[in-house]
């Protein structure tokens, strides 16, 4: 099938464009992006992605407002061209690649709606080439993931109020990844396989003049399957940005973490990220908890809107929670993003620290695979 893309040259394989170069249902190429308040008032968090292998296109948006989390949902069958990166009232405008974006969600029957403009604060940069095995997580995970650090402009809609974003304290993350991992319907693999644990933590972090990024995968003894982290610098006007990619980025050389954990969940309450960067003594990073999101309000984890689902040619869906009232031991609710401040004892942050945690957990006390912190 061709599409727009194939006048362009970008293919990898013989094949048109749309033909995927892996014939594994789990191929996916999505889009994530987080916005939030600097004072932790408000957060939202946007999804969209194609898995060229299901023929499904969906999205979500969720808005974390005054305790109350609301979420739209939204999924049809993938259109033929990918350049279409609409679903129903939701669509991702590129004005500028790796520029210039917009996402809007029009009015629709959920009453959840938005019109939003990125704008950039740093470089794109290339988190390492992630492989997790399934002797690691059950599953095959194969992916490339892109960064960039930026503001926000426009507006949110929820059924009874409108929320203006200033865009001098509304900070936030554009996330691109593709490759393969777990999407989609569950399909019989076989011989069952023993239940396997996972730790991931994923901190984009603001500062003043820089952005820092730190990114793990660990097992369920605390070994390290993957990491990378970064430090970017941060300008105060788009057209500044040197080019897709920085050529100051500096890597680390190490990270590690020590943290504590809020009792009767597994949600960290406080501690430190330790990152180094090359010729330099160690940074300590302390991070304060100061608001918290339900990733399921995106899909992941989402037992009924789970990324990859068919739900027919064309479905919408809207739901809101309580934060206070939801059991955070939960499966579907241990996978969550808080908005973080942060101080390195030099200067102070905003930032997200994503949380996965898994199974056993022997640093922090953890045993089995959902019990809480004591």
């Amino acid at each position: 099938m061709l599409s727009s893309f194939d006048d362009f040259y970008i293919h990898q394989t013989s094949h048109p464009i749309t033909t995927p170069a892996t014939t594994d249902r789990n191929a996916y190429d999505r889009s994530f992006f987080n916005g939030y308040t600097d004072d932790g008032s408000l957060y939202f968090g946007i999804s969209s992605a194609r898995y060229p292998n299901l023929h499904i296109q969906d999205c979500a948006l969720t808005i974390v407002r005054g305790g109350q989390q609301h979420s739209f949902h939204a999924s049809r069958r993938a259109p033929q061209d990918p350049i279409d990166m609409t679903t129903g009232p939701f669509r991702i405008e590129i004005g500028q690649p790796m520029k210039n974006i917009r996402v809007v969600v029009e009015d629709n029957e959920t009453g959840i709606g938005a019109d939003l403009e990125w704008i950039p604060r740093s470089a794109h940069f290339a988190e390492d080439h992630q492989r997790l095995t399934p002797e690691q997580i059950g599953r095959w995970m194969i992916a490339t993931r892109m960064n960039q650090f930026g503001f926000w402009t426009g507006e949110l809609r929820l059924p009874d109020e409108t929320i203006t974003l200033d865009a001098g304290h509304t900070y936030g993350t554009k996330d691109r990844s593709w490759g393969v991992r777990p999407v989609g319907d569950s399909v019989a693999m076989g011989a069952p396989l023993p239940p396997k644990g996972l730790k991931f933590f994923w901190a984009p972090l603001h500062w003043s003049d820089h952005v820092t990024h730190v990114g793990l995968f660990e097992g369920d003894r605390g070994e390290v399957w993957h990491w990378d982290g970064f430090r970017l610098p941060a300008y105060a006007e788009s057209d500044q940005i040197p080019g897709i990619e920085d050529p100051q980025i500096e890597r680390l050389v190490s990270v590690s973490h020590n943290f504590t954990w809020l009792p009767e969940t597994r949600r960290v309450s406080g501690g430190q990220i330790r990152i180094q960067l090359q010729d330099s003594d160690p940074i300590e990073i302390e991070i304060e908890p100061i608001g918290s999101v339900l990733m399921k309000g995106m899909g992941y984890g989402h037992p009924q809107w789970g990324h990859g689902q068919w739900k027919g040619e064309l479905a919408v869906f809207g739901e809101s929670w309580d934060l206070n009232e939801i059991d955070p031991l939960a499966p579907e609710n241990i996978h969550i993003q808080e908005v973080v401040r942060v101080h390195d004892g030099v200067s102070e942050g905003i930032g997200v620290l994503e949380q996965l945690v898994v199974g056993p957990y022997p640093k922090y006390g953890f045993t089995k695979f959902f019990d809480g912190a004591i």
